[in-house]
């Protein structure tokens, strides 16, 4: 009879073990939060179809969605050549910089105001060398005593790189929408900020 008893406390034992261990053990989500952002598709990969019908919240902050920056880029230099148009929003009727700004952000779903002194606090403020495609570049008038917000274009360029940004210019001499660059340029000494609204 004391074998009898030895053997189930030794199976008991071993079953409660088990049990610890199942509990103790991290959970399938877990690697998921702790995965690095570089592959999601391998993480989806790896979910069941449960899973996949009922995302984690873990998931959701290692899977980024896909920036913007490229389309918005893309869709500013098609307006190319439109006409300055002080106060104007569209392409026929043409632009002034914040309208330019207004409406191809817009076209993205986002919102900003036609009015560069509300773009200059509009977003967050980004250091100059981490200015991306996408993001606004703030300038003050064209007045030397200036130093207010006066005028805004939308960065073509990447981080480390010159900024050229894309604008609708009020210039005698090539106005509407056109590329120009910071550096080496009046715009240098009249420049503001970058501000990101992605």
């Amino acid at each position: 009879m004391r074998y009898v008893w030895l053997a189930f406390l030794s199976l008991a034992a071993v079953l409660v073990g088990l049990i610890g261990w199942q509990r103790l053990r991290p959970s399938a989500s877990t690697p998921l939060a702790t995965a690095p952002a570089a592959a999601p598709t391998a993480l989806v990969a790896k979910r069941s179809a449960a899973e996949v019908a009922q995302p984690t919240t873990a998931l959701w902050a290692t899977v980024k969605p896909v920036p913007r920056a490229d389309s918005i880029v893309r869709f500013a230099m098609q307006q190319i050549g439109a006409e300055y148009c002080y106060a104007g929003t569209t392409p026929t009727g043409g632009f002034d910089c914040s309208g330019f700004l207004t409406f191809v952000y817009s076209h993205f779903g986002i919102q900003v105001p036609h009015s560069t002194a509300l773009l200059h606090t509009t977003g967050k403020p980004i250091p100059r060398e981490q200015a991306r495609k996408g993001d606004m570049v703030i300038f003050t008038g064209t007045a030397t005593t200036s130093a207010t917000p006066g005028h805004a274009g939308i960065v073509i360029s990447d981080p480390g790189q010159p900024i050229r940004f894309i604008h609708s210019s009020s210039a005698r001499k090539e106005s509407g929408v056109k590329i120009s660059s910071v550096e080496k340029t009046d715009y240098e000494r009249r420049f503001m900020g970058i501000r990101r609204v992605l």
